[in-house]
């Protein structure tokens, strides 16, 4: 046998190997990446699951017991954070597959990412407002870290999708609904993100957009309209909301176009500023998306969205 077909064979078996290897890869979260408890001591609404956390080999976690912020720090800060939510429809976390992959992504491009780790409203808690708690006591903290990381206290986002979509969506319209008692002096700084990105949200809990598992986590089996309004983030949508970026696939099977086309007419109405992006195909959960679909362009759109708002270096 020649040389070179020898090399090429030898080259074409190392690489299925490396594939090999990697494909059975469990997902796990980096052991040397930083974590922050959100709550000192104490936490709102307690009670929750009990034992350990339970998270898949394709990284959906559940029974958290535990909220809090996973840290991804560059070498060179640019001084923006973002704080990113994964969907799951309030049921599981996706962490494979949506923060983790886009925290990582953020933290290459020189920004502060803070996964959150939202406890989940159907696992035993005293109340459905959980993960809303977190989120906002998520932003305040980040705020309250800012020296730290070497952030602007003024270019704190928050990055969400599907489920997480809602929950980033939420706590942008409503920052400052008091959801729980103050329990320290983070809860005296602003919860509101100063600019909001919502990757293939869930937005509405009405008519006909209440059928996604989200509501259902939310909500229960039956509900109110006054409640389907409460956590409707269209109908919560008010002039002080922050600048909001959207994207979604127009055969998006889980959450319907409609949930993007309500939240931006209810943006203009109150003149926030707004920028959305409608891909013909893509379906839902697609993260990062696809190297070379349509909605892999998402998180380039983003930035530059960001840095023309005056959100990123």
């Amino acid at each position: 046998m020649k040389p070179l077909i020898v090399l090429m064979i030898l080259l074409f078996t190392s690489e299925n190997r490396y594939k090999a290897q990697i494909s059975e890869q469990k997902f796990q979260i980096a052991p040397d990446l930083e974590q922050i408890d959100l709550w000192a001591g104490k936490m709102p609404d307690g009670s929750g699951p009990h034992g350990a956390e339970i998270i898949t080999s394709k990284g959906s976690l559940t029974h958290v017991s535990k909220p809090r912020l996973i840290v991804h720090q560059p070498s060179h800060p640019n001084g923006t954070a973002i704080l990113v939510i994964s969907g799951g429809g309030y049921a599981h976390i996706e962490l494979g597959k949506e923060s983790t992959p886009t925290a990582s992504w953020l933290q290459s491009e020189g920004v502060t990412a803070f996964e959150l780790i939202y406890r989940l409203p159907q696992e035993n808690w005293k109340t459905a407002d959980v993960p809303f708690e977190d989120a906002q006591r998520a932003i305040s903290l980040i705020r309250s870290l800012a020296q730290k990381y070497k952030i602007d206290e003024d270019k704190i986002g928050v990055l969400g999708f599907s489920a997480g979509g809602h929950l980033a969506g939420f706590t942008a319209a409503q920052p400052h609904k008091k959801l729980y008692s103050p329990i320290d002096t983070i809860d005296s700084i602003s919860a509101k993100p100063d600019f909001a990105g919502l990757i293939y949200p869930v937005i509405s809990m009405l008519p006909p957009n209440n059928k996604t598992h989200s509501r259902k986590s939310i909500l229960g089996d039956t509900s109110s309209v006054s409640k389907e309004t409460a956590f409707s983030v269209e109908k919560q949508v008010s002039s002080n909301m922050p600048v909001t970026f959207i994207a979604q696939a127009l055969d998006d099977p889980i959450s319907s176009i409609d949930n993007s086309l309500l939240l931006y007419s209810a943006l203009r109405q109150v003149n926030v500023l707004a920028e959305m992006h409608l891909f013909q195909t893509g379906g839902h959960g697609w993260g990062l998306g696809k190297k070379g679909s349509p909605v892999a362009a998402w998180p380039e759109l983003f930035k530059t969205w960001a840095k023309d708002n005056g959100f990123w270096k």
